[in-house]
């Protein structure tokens, strides 16, 4: 089951549409604390196997927004650096980085990052319209304060 099929048991004017911090402290908290989420909301996905007009359907929301869960991969197996390469391009991070703060409490509880896709290796890649925004837990071994009602 996909968020498409949820979304069609849903009444008239129901969208799944998280906010930054519904995200990170909801369904990105429960992932890593391997707390059961809302089977077919989010599902998971190896982004390096896969160039973005390739991924799955079952994570396709509409026809410009998905949902999902993937791991990030490391470039080198002893540094911190991100390998974001796919076999047709990269993805490369634009812009700053942005914080989600929780509403309530005003801490940060996470970071949103801007990645863009572009095909070809770097520096010569071309750019595409392909966008992601990839969120982080800023603690990722503290549950967030924030109380949904």
């Amino acid at each position: 089951m996909g968020l498409r099929d949820i979304g069609a048991t849903l009444p008239p004017g129901f969208r799944f549409y998280p906010s930054d911090e519904e995200l990170v402290c909801h369904y990105l908290y429960k992932k890593i604390c391997n707390e059961e989420i809302l089977k077919g909301t989010l599902v998971e996905i190896d982004l390096h196997t896969c160039e973005p007009w390739q991924l799955p359907d079952v994570a396709k929301l509409n026809a410009s927004e998905w949902y999902f869960f993937s791991f990030r991969d490391r470039k080198y197996a002893t540094g911190y650096r991100t390998n974001r390469a796919t076999t047709c391009g990269y993805w490369k991070a634009t812009g700053k980085d942005r914080t989600v703060v929780d509403p309530l409490t005003k801490d940060i509880v996470g970071m949103r990052k801007t990645l863009v896709f572009y095909r070809n290796r770097a520096p010569n890649g071309v750019k595409t319209g392909w966008i992601m925004h990839e969120f982080r837990l800023e603690t990722p071994h503290m549950p967030p304060k924030t109380d949904f009602i």
